[in-house]
C-alpha cells in the first residue's frame, strides 16, 4: 500500500492566506467611510497593497461611502462593465447605517452587479491584535497590563445603532483580555456615550491615572485626531496597514464569498 507522503502533501497546499485561483474570484470591493484627511485614503491603499501580497492575482479595488474618490457607486460600476462579480467588505468596526443601509443601496442601485456584503470588521482576534499592537508602538510594554494604575480607553466614531455600540463594548473586552485583564472602557468621536474625554475621566476616577488611547479607527482623520488629543500618557495610531488587518479584510471577504447564509445585499437594501 503506498503511504502518501506527508511533506509532499503539504506543498500541495495552498499557502496561508490563499484559496482557489483568484482569476475565478469575485473582485474585493473594500468600502471605506471617507474623509477630508489626506493621510486617509493613502492608508486605505497601502493596506489593500497588504492584502494584494497576501492573495496574489485577487482583484482588489478600493471605494468610499462619501468625500473621496473613487466612490462607491463608480467603483461598483465599473466592476460590474468589467463583467465581474463583487463581495464589499466594510472598513468600518461595527454594524450601522453605512453597513445595512448605505452599502446595500448601492448594490441595489447597480441591477447589472453580482454582490455581497460581508460583515464589518467587528469584535474578532485578528482587529485585536492589531489594536494591541499599535498600542505597544506607542509604548505600551507587556507588564503594563498588570498595573493598578493603566486603562485604556477604546476610541471609536461612535453610532446610534445599538448593535454598534455592542460589538465595540465587545472589542473592548477583548482587548482588555488580551492585554493581560487592564479594564478597557469605550469612548466615542460622536452619536454614542461616554465621549472619549468622559471616558478618560471615568478611568481616572477609579485610580487609573495612566490611560491609553486605542484608535479603533481604519484611518487618520478628524475623529482620531480628537480621539488622540484626549490622550493623558499614550495614543495608538488608528490600524492602517497593520498585518493583522490585512488578513482580517480577507477573511470578510472569504466570509461571505463562502457562506451560504450570507443575505444577498438587494434584499438588506429593502429591509
Amino acid at each position: 500500500m503506498n503511504v502518501p507522503d506527508p511533506v509532499a502533501r503539504s506543498r500541495a497546499l495552498p499557502a496561508p492566506g490563499t484559496t482557489a485561483p483568484a482569476e475565478a474570484a469575485p473582485t474585493l470591493v473594500a468600502v471605506g467611510h471617507g474623509s477630508r484627511d489626506p493621510r486617509a485614503r493613502a492608508t486605505l491603499t497601502r493596506l489593500l497593497d497588504r492584502v494584494r501580497e497576501l492573495r496574489p492575482g485577487l482583484d482588489v479595488r478600493l471605494a468610499h461611502i462619501e468625500l473621496n474618490t473613487p466612490l462607491l457607486d463608480d467603483t461598483l460600476a465599473r466592476v460590474a462593465a468589467d463583467g465581474r462579480e463583487a463581495v464589499l467588505v466594510p472598513l468600518l468596526l461595527a454594524p450601522g447605517h453605512h453597513v445595512t443601509h448605505d452599502l446595500p443601496a448601492a448594490v441595489a442601485a447597480t441591477p447589472a452587479l453580482r454582490a455581497r456584503v460581508a460583515e464589518p470588521l467587528g469584535a474578532h482576534p485578528l482587529l485585536v491584535e492589531a489594536l494591541a499592537g499599535r498600542l505597544a508602538e506607542a509604548g505600551w510594554a507587556p507588564e503594563d497590563g498588570s498595573s493598578a494604575a493603566t486603562g485604556v480607553v477604546l476610541a471609536s466614531a461612535g453610532s446610534r445603532d445599538p448593535r454598534s455600540g455592542a460589538e465595540i463594548r465587545r472589542i473592548a473586552a477583548l482587548l482588555g483580555e488580551r492585554l493581560g485583564g487592564v479594564p478597557v472602557v469605550p469612548g466615542y468621536a460622536s452619536a454614542a456615550t461616554p465621549t472619549v474625554a468622559e471616558a478618560v475621566r471615568a478611568l481616572t476616577a477609579r485610580g487609573r491615572h495612566r490611560v491609553a488611547i486605542a484608535s479603533c479607527f481604519t484611518a487618520p482623520g478628524l475623529f482620531a485626531t480628537r480621539a488622540a488629543a484626549h490622550a493623558p500618557w499614550i495614543a495608538a495610531d488608528p490600524l492602517g496597514a497593520h498585518p493583522a488587518l490585512a488578513r482580517l479584510v480577507l477573511h470578510r471577504y472569504d466570509r461571505a464569498r463562502t457562506s451560504r447564509t450570507t443575505t444577498p445585499a438587494r434584499e438588506l437594501a429593502a429591509i
